[in-house]
Formats: C-alpha cells, sequence, structure tokens
C-alpha cells in the first residue's frame, strides 16, 4: 500500500504506546511499518532533499503533533511514553485521530496557530494538511523551481544570438571554467547562427580545453547535428566536448554521444535553466530561510 500520511499515523502511534512503557521513534517506526504493510521500497522514498526517508518524516511529526496536544510526552531524550489524556482518548474509542481531532485541545491550537494573516493562506493549509511541514516547504520549493525553470528557458530563447553567448560564458565561468570572465569571453570566440561555437580553458591554467556548440534551437536535436559536433571535436583535435541547446535530443542522439571516444556532454534547455538557478545566473534569490532543529547533544550533561 501506498505510504500513509501523517494524520493517518497519529491513531496506530498513540495505540501503539498505550502499553504505558517508554519508547523510542525507531521502535515506533518499525511497528507501524508492519501495521500499515509498508513495503521495504516505501521504506527507503526520501524527501526531495534526500535528507529524511518519507515514512520516518511521517512518523515523527504524528508524535510531535501528538505530544503539542499533551497525549503523548517525553520522559527523557530520544524516547515517548502515552499521557493520562493520550489513555483517556483511546478509551473514548476514536475512528481517527487527526489535526481536527487535536484541535479540541487549548496546547494544540496554540502550538499550531501561525497567525494565519489571511483566507488564502487558511485555504493553502488545508489543501497540504496531510503532508508534514518539511514535506509542505520541501514539494512547494520543487513547484517553485520547476516553475522558475520552465520560465527562464522561455526567457532564454527570446534573447539574441549575442546575449545567449554571454549568458554560456557566464554560466560556464560560474561553474569553475575558464579561468576569469576575461579569458573565458576571449575564449569563446565568434557568434554563429542562433549560436557559439569556440573553445574554453577546462581549469584556470589552461591544462586542457573544452569545445563547446550552443545553439538556440527550437526544433528537437538528433544524431546527426552529434556527428557533425564530434567531426568538429575531431578537426580541432580535441578530446572533449559540449553540446548545449535551448531545446532537446533525441535518444538516438544521447546514445551517440556516449559510445564516441571523446568526452562529450549534452545539456538540453531543460538542465541548462536549472543549471543557471543553480549557479544565480539570470536569477535573483526572493527570500531566504533557515530551518532548524534542537542540538540534543548541547543540552545532554553526561
Amino acid at each position: 500500500m501506498a505510504i500513509p500520511d501523517y494524520q493517518s499515523i497519529m491513531l496506530p502511534l498513540l495505540k501503539f504506546a498505550s502499553d504505558k512503557r517508554e519508547h523510542s521513534i525507531q521502535d515506533a517506526i518499525e511497528d507501524l511499518a508492519s501495521f500499515f504493510r509498508v513495503s521495504e521500497t516505501e521504506l527507503q522514498e526520501l524527501l526531495p532533499s534526500g535528507q529524511q526517508k518519507i515514512f520516518d518524516n511521517r512518523v515523527g511529526w504524528a508524535r510531535t503533533y501528538l505530544k503539542k496536544a499533551g497525549l503523548l510526552d517525553s520522559p527523557k531524550r530520544g524516547v515517548f511514553v502515552i499521557t493520562e489524556k493520550g489513555l483517556g482518548v483511546l478509551k473514548s474509542n476514536p475512528t481517527r485521530i487527526d489535526v481536527a481531532f487535536l484541535r479540541q485541545y487549548p496546547e494544540f491550537v496554540e502550538f499550531q496557530t501561525v497567525k494565519k494573516e489571511s483566507k488564502e493562506t487558511e485555504e493553502v493549509e488545508v489543501s497540504v494538511q496531510q503532508q508534514t511541514p518539511e514535506e509542505s516547504l520541501e514539494y512547494g520549493y520543487q513547484k517553485l523551481r520547476q516553475a522558475l525553470a520552465q520560465d527562464l528557458l522561455g526567457k532564454i530563447k527570446t534573447c539574441s544570438a549575442v546575449f545567449f553567448e554571454k549568458l554560456v560564458v557566464e554560466l560556464l565561468v560560474k561553474m569553475g571554467y575558464g579561468g576569469s570572465r576575461r579569458d573565458a569571453g576571449q575564449a569563446i570566440g565568434k557568434s554563429g547562427d542562433e549560436g557559439i561555437d569556440g573553445i574554453i580553458k577546462e581549469d584556470r591554467l589552461g591544462l586542457d580545453v573544452i569545445y563547446i556548440q550552443a545553439k538556440k534551437w527550437e526544433g528537437v536535436v538528433g544524431r546527426p547535428e552529434i556527428m557533425k559536433f564530434v567531426g568538429a571535436l575531431q578537426g580541432q583535435h580535441a578530446r572533449k566536448g559540449i553540446f548545449i541547446t535551448t531545446s532537446y535530443f533525441t535518444d538516438d542522439a544521447m546514445q551517440y554521444a556516449k559510445k564516441v571516444d571523446s568526452k562529450i556532454i549534452l545539456i538540453d534547455g531543460d538542465e541548462l535553466s536549472k543549471l543557471m538557478i543553480d549557479h544565480d545566473i539570470g536569477v535573483a534569490q526572493m527570500a531566504s530561510y533557515d530551518i532548524k532543529r534542537i542540538d540534543s547533544d548541547y543540552f545532554s550533561e553526561e
């Protein structure tokens, strides 16, 4: 079955703690994984950041919400135990415990109230309530990034060939190639028809060079174009090349690039826009958020 959302985990987690014993979060994860029949593959699924497993994250947030409502407590570091209030809830035999259920407790309402500033904010919260806060933040970030990449690529396609040359140079320098902006600009050479062709230093010392072809194309780039590029590399006695396009490559073109002796990197429009975002080319930071957690080691008196 699919990984349960964190609200669906709340009641089974409270029942798991009903023996009044102290439990670790890892014990809960193992028990609940069995209860929900979460597969081994699903247990290994990670959040977009790759920093935490989705199921572990959801169990952790289910525990946090139950604690904030006073149904669970943490008598010492790393463990949790059910409270008398929690036992009372189980005696009432609820069919489900979720955010709406927990809002009957003032301490939980106080915890959850982030002072909603508008009706729109509240509507967004309701629509993502099955996600943990980290998931909402991370998936929201991914959507914003994807939308930005699409807008960025659309903007690139409206630029002149000369501006596209400047853009590629800036990106390669930010990625560590060319030594300096001036060196890279000299190495690139003349603009071509809706693209640029030239060479750039692989490192600051110029121990090796990379041949570059960049095309502002709308149509798909096929194998014939890559074959021409390989021929150009051979003519320059070059061993490395980068082919950049604002469109995309056919499977045949990508397979061919892998088979040739020269090392060729293909960068399509989607990858180009993502690299620009990663290296702050053509984008500006609008906001930044630092996500912090308790440093348990700091409070350890051992």
